[in-house]
């Protein structure tokens, strides 16, 4: 008999993170522990925290990481300081340091085979223009990357590569996760992919259309291969229905609603799900 092996996948999407947290939540209360945790982007950092404690304690710990980047104003930020901080910076609008911050306080460990739970994350490397998954070395440098959204953070070298956010080579690591032997996988998003697309009536959904398609495809593509004996669940966010991300989708002000709309609709997924598995056979 092949052993269950399960993994957290833990997709990107920036400030809609808390998400991710109330998923987290909720599995922890179930009872269902992670053998493997894989993250991009915002997913990293959940992920990291994720697998540094996944009980329920740790998902309350990480509540209080994201009111801390709350406070940080770590992704967003007042629009005349933005102005003026590209022309300080050039190329993006927000300093990496705070993240490293809030990572280096509430983190228990340094470094990524130090965690609880084996943990990668991914992030793309310019030179390269490829994906490399870190697996061992200083978590803070590799979650960081990961998080390194284009325009927003800049680039982080690590080992004289430079890197950029992991969500431009793999949106939702679902491929990843089976790579590494997982037979049951719970991914844990952001909401984006529940939300419907249809072609653009707006001027400024053109390019959200666009990007939600490129950022899409892989997860779809990867999602549809998945083989039948792979036990697979893709947690609900409860968030209503914004089609082409309305304004006001990611608003950093409704990061506690998010946290507790996902922490609902995982909890009742899950309890459906418990109540349908048959029970458990006892060795004789």
């Amino acid at each position: 008999m092949v052993s269950r092996r399960t993994a957290y996948v833990l997709g990107g999407g920036g400030v809609l993170g808390t998400t991710e947290v109330g998923m987290a939540r909720a599995l922890a209360e179930h009872g269902i522990r992670p053998d493997l945790v894989v993250g991009t982007s915002i997913g990293a950092l959940n992920g990291a925290f994720v697998a540094a404690d996944p009980t329920v304690e740790g998902a309350e710990r990480l509540a209080e990481v994201w009111r801390a980047v709350s406070r940080e104003g770590i992704f967003l930020d007042n629009p005349v300081r933005q102005a003026a901080r590209v022309a300080r910076y050039r190329t993006h609008l927000l300093s990496s340091a705070p993240l490293r911050h809030v990572i280096d306080r509430y983190l228990p460990v340094t470094r990524i085979e130090e965690l609880e739970v084996a943990f990668q994350c991914v992030a793309a490397s310019i030179e390269g223009a490829t994906e490399r998954w870190f697996d061992t070395g200083p978590v803070t440098d590799a979650v960081v990357a990961s998080c390194s959204v284009p325009g927003l953070f800049p680039p982080v070298e690590i080992d004289g590569v430079h890197y950029l956010d992991g969500g431009l080579v793999h949106s939702i690591p679902v491929g990843r996760a089976l790579a590494l032997g997982a037979t049951e996988i719970y991914v844990l998003q952001v909401g984006r992919v529940e939300q419907p697309l249809t072609p653009p009536a707006r001027p400024w959904e053109v390019a959200t259309v666009a990007f939600e398609i490129s950022r899409r495809h892989r997860f779809v593509t990867e999602m549809a291969s998945v083989p039948e004996d792979i036990d697979l669940h893709l947690l609900p966010s409860g968030a209503p229905s914004s089609p082409n991300m309305s304004l006001g989708y990611g608003r950093a002000s409704r990061m506690e609603e998010r946290m507790e709309q996902a922490y609902a609709a995982s909890t009742a997924y899950l309890d459906r799900l418990v109540g349908e598995r048959p029970p458990e056979k006892q060795e004789p």
